[in-house]
């Protein structure tokens, strides 16, 4: 839910701002209005200030130190060198001596990367060489001026510094504050300089050097070596009514990257726009700082609720990825030479970033494959956490169910009407007062009793728990967050208070490990009272939400110890979704995998749990944008993304609707979700055609989870994304490059929902030359590498299965995925050209940690050859039992055998029943009857 009134208002006027139905973008800044977005930006490319200083270098095993200086201010940069086990060099540069130290974000390590040697191949007054490893790899160090390339044989890989836009404003004390005040009149530019750095010495020879080429430069062009004057928003900023006092005075740093035959580029969410990035000239750079946009615009570049500072590039020759460690309000500009102009000159893309404050911590990723990035990304920030499979079947929702009879309506609904689902949600009505971990004592006065109702059918309840905090002395949590000094401070010092859904609320610093792990302890079934084991938490208005704040968040002043918000903003929602997931783990004694949904997001969140595309509306255009907005998620590290079926704001249309569960149900986050003003659109309120199309959208959904439990599991294990553009799997086929309106999940199944009002067709691209495609519905066979026009009707679904895979569905469905964790398998097998297939099964207990602390699960590869399809271990010292068996084998493009063999682990064979549709060219197998954990092999003869 979103609010953007920007004055502290009732709540009552608040709904009557809500009713707008439009996002409100003068409560957000451009980049114009952001005082360093707009300082870093007046500095166009040119030569570089910054020098190397090469007589500084400390080489050791794990890392190369050099200092730069700027020679316009003589200010001192250290710079650190590393190259990362994977593929991957970190570059770090920090003031050398700041008057204090600058942040430096922790907790997204997920461990102190490992490092390898690195070695100095050359080096003269001009630079050096630095031996990366293998593959002809070198990393180049200009001095003067300073710049770094990596370079792969005679290739340039990527560039920094390159535009010469490296820029550091260093901490300082403020003029008006410096008991000494050097005269603007008196003395020459240099005198100026030395007397104001005089802290900072130098030698001599130095000085001598560093004054003959600040008085070059500024013969060159007059005023380039004076110390900039203050400039306006550099110690104070207004915004509309709001002031940031900034005691820190300017902190922003910016840094560019060049990348040589590139053309696009990917990633840095959240943005509702397109999937390959643009170019920014003469617009606005992508922002990224997590912000409460009400009902947000599509196709702009403006910040949304999460922020993922990683960026892709791709071409036909390689993948990479740069990785901006900071989390300050962040800009990225991006440029291409080629980008629109049909230019015969060599593509390159220019990606130039900007923060606030904090150092400059990137991570280059050097691929070269996409699955290479993803999993040099991972090896730093985490993969998707594993969750639960209930998580990945159908949740309903809306703001708000009415009370525990609505609750219980609504579920008899579901089997009244024959559609499954597994969740349903409760909205911020369900508490007292707004007063989270709490319930409203009349519509839900016996919690516990609609949870065992939910649990007797094997249905489960996700419940919001928010992070502003109602400012109540009747209020448990208020009093125990105050007692332990654990709100965010103001810059005086007192308990930051802000406007949020409670009305004056206070908002624990979660940057605290201590109040992290308060919080965390809230969770137990003792402290959150009525609460029950089949009950998750929604994390929502975490980015955080401010009603009456600056751009409807904190101010940047406010305190977190010794840091300011400013250096924080972006990580305040992982921290939450952390702090809560942990919360859960604990209160099952480390047993339950938990499952968290948060709104706010930053690098690593994926470690967490789920995300959401925030308050979206129905409408076509946010259908759409879904796709490219998960994808681009994905891609970054996290799998587990969704938008609200349906749209949260206004009323879709039943086309709408219907289109949007088609496509829902094959997107990973699978849930419908409603405003409050909204009429009710459970899915059986269309009349009975509608609800027969939804039905068969979510039962197909259902039918697929062991495929979706299994591409999870490899999310988790290796980083890979579960949802992924079509470009991954075919990384030198051009047409996918842009192709953001059908996706692949895993690499076998191609799905191009319809998101277009009144389509009676849709062309999917079908990539891979000499490969084909399988249409799931029809089992209709399609070469590889073209456009296929595809009729479509209301009840149509386009999705393909690639030939040369097997996936495992459970084509019985039932009212929810825990009743189907003991039903049986059906494979379907889709032929290659050369008859081949191989596909795997994951099975473990379905929600809890045994899968890896005790080694209880099963994971089989299966392979079909020669006209022998088998079952092979994957895991040899797992040790788990199921009770499903595979029932029905579907083997698509094959042609009829004589005869059909089974031969079980006992060595026992035995006749298969089979039949064979000509038409079609459909062998269906019926009831091997081999259990889904074991080893066999069937012989097609």
């Amino acid at each position: 839910m979103a609010a953007s009134c920007d004055s502290l208002v009732p709540l009552v006027l608040l709904f009557f701002c809500l009713s707008a139905y439009a996002v409100d973008r003068s409560n957000f800044k451009t980049c114009d209005q952001s005082a360093f977005c707009k300082r870093q930006r007046e500095l166009k490319p040119s030569q570089s200030p910054y020098r190397a200083l090469l007589d500084t270098l400390e080489l050791s095993k794990s890392r190369l130190t050099l200092q730069l200086i700027n020679d316009n201010n003589k200010v001192r940069l250290l710079l650190e060198l590393y190259r990362l086990q994977g593929n991957m060099t970190r570059v770090k540069i920090n003031e050398l001596k700041p008057l204090k130290p600058r942040y430096e974000v922790p907790d997204i390590l997920i461990t102190d990367p490992l490092t390898e040697p690195m070695s100095v191949v050359t080096q003269d007054e001009n630079g050096l060489v630095l031996s990366l490893g293998g593959d002809e790899q070198r990393l180049i160090v200009s001095a003067l001026p300073f710049r770094l390339d990596i370079m792969e044989g005679p290739q340039v890989l990527v560039s920094l510094n390159s535009r010469g836009l490296l820029a550091f404003e260093h901490l300082r004390a403020r003029k008006d504050t410096i008991s000494h005040k050097i005269s603007s009149t008196v003395g020459s530019m240099w005198d100026s300089l030395k007397s104001i750095f005089s802290s900072k010495s130098e030698s001599d020879s130095e000085q001598d050097a560093v004054q003959k080429n600040v008085e070059q430069r500024a013969e060159e062009k007059d005023g380039q070596i004076k110390e900039e004057e203050d400039k306006p928003g550099m110690w104070e900023e207004t915004f509309k009514s709001h002031s940031d006092s900034k005691p820190n005075g300017p902190t922003s740093i910016s840094l560019d990257f060049s990348l040589p035959r590139v053309e696009h580029v990917y990633g840095i969410p959240e943005h509702a726009d397109t999937l390959k990035l643009k170019n920014t000239d003469g617009s606005d750079p992508y922002r990224l700082y997590n912000l409460d946009v009400f009902q947000y615009e599509l196709h702009n570049l403006m910040a949304l609720y999460g922020s993922v500072p990683v960026l892709i590039s791709h071409s036909t020759e390689r993948t990479m990825g740069i990785f901006w460690l900071n989390a300050a309000e962040t800009w990225v500009d991006i440029s291409s030479n080629t980008a629109g102009m049909g230019s015969s000159e060599a593509p390159q893309t220019d990606v130039r970033w900007i923060s606030e404050s904090g150092i400059i911590d990137v991570f280059i990723m050097l691929g070269p494959k996409p699955t290479d990035v993803f999993t040099q990304y991972a090896s730093l920030t985490g993969t998707q956490s594993f969750p639960p499979l209930s998580t990945l079947a159908y949740h309903q929702c809306r703001w708000n169910y009415n009370d525990q009879e609505d609750v219980k309506a609504v579920d008899q609904g579901f089997d009244e009407h024959d559609i499954p689902y597994d969740f349903i949600w409760l909205d911020i009505e369900h508490t007292d007062g707004k007063r989270y971990f709490t319930w409203d004592p009349i519509m839900f006065p016996q919690p516990k009793d609609m949870l065992q109702g939910l649990m007797d059918k094997k249905r489960k309840l996700v419940a919001i728990v928010d992070p502003h905090i109602k400012v109540d002395s009747g209020y448990k949590i208020h009093n125990e967050i105050s007692s332990k000094n654990f709100y965010v401070k103001n810059k005086d010092g007192g308990d930051y208070e802000g406007w949020c859904w409670p009305g004056n609320s206070g908002y624990p610093d979660f940057t605290n490990p201590e109040m992290r792990v308060w919080w965390s302890s809230m969770f137990a079934y003792d402290q959150y009272e009525g609460s029950m084991d089949n009950q998750y938490i929604w994390n929502d208005m975490n980015e955080p939400s401010v009603f009456n704040g600056p751009e409807v968040t904190m101010h940047k002043d406010a305190l977190h110890g010794v840091w300011e918000h400013r250096d924080v903003h972006n990580l305040y929602g992982l921290y939450v979704q952390k702090a809560t997931a942990d919360g859960l783990i604990q209160r099952s004694g480390g047993v339950e995998r938990p499952f968290v949904l948060t709104r706010a997001f930053f690098a690593g969140s994926q470690r967490y749990g789920a995300v959401w595309t925030g308050d979206n509306a129905a409408e076509w255009g946010h259908l759409k944008i879904s796709i490219p907005m998960c994808l681009s998620l994905s891609l970054v590290g996290i799998s587990f993304c969704g938008a609200d079926v349906g749209g949260f704001f206004k009323h879709p249309s039943t086309e709408l609707l219907v289109r949007w569960y088609q496509a829902g149900a094959y997107q990973p986050f699978f849930r419908a979700h409603a405003h409050l003003d909204n009429p009710r659109r459970e899915p059986w309120l269309f009349g009975p055609e509608n609800t027969a199309l939804i039905r068969e959208a979510v039962r197909q959904r259902y039918a697929l989870l062991p495929y979706w439990y299994q591409l999870f599991y490899n999310a988790y294990r290796t980083g890979q994304p579960v949802m992924r553009p079509l470009w991954v799997e075919y990384p030198e086929d051009v047409a996918t490059f842009s192709i953001e309106n059908e996706y692949l999940l895993g690499k076998d199944l191609l799905v191009h929902p319809v998101t277009d009002e009144g389509a009676t067709g849709v062309t999917a691209y079908l990539p891979g030359k000499g490969e084909v495609w399988y249409d799931v519905h029809t089992f209709q066979k399609h070469d590889g590498s073209q456009s296929l026009y595809i009729p479509v009707t209301m009840s149509s679904i386009p999705v393909f299965q690639r030939g040369g895979s097997i996936i495992c569905r459970k084509d019985r469905v039932r009212r929810s995925s825990s009743c189907m964790e003991n039903d049986p398998y059906t494979l379907y097998v889709a032929l290659s050209p050369q008859d081949f297939a191989e596909g795997e099964l994951y099975i473990d207990d379905f929600h809890t940690f045994s899968f890896e602390k005790e080694k209880q699960f099963i994971h089989r590869h299966l392979s079909f050859s020669a006209n022998t399809l088998s079952s092979r271990n994957l895991a040899p010292d797992s040790h788990f039992s199921t009770g499903s068996w595979i029932e029905k084998i579907v083997i698509i493009g094959g042609s009829r055998p004589s005869s059909i063999t089974l031969k079980n682990t006992d060595g026992i064979e035995s006749a298969v029943e089979f039949e064979f549709d000509s038409a079609t060219a459909i062998l269906t197998l019926r009831k091997p009857g081999v259990n889904a954990g074991a080893d066999w092999t069937i012989v097609l003869q």
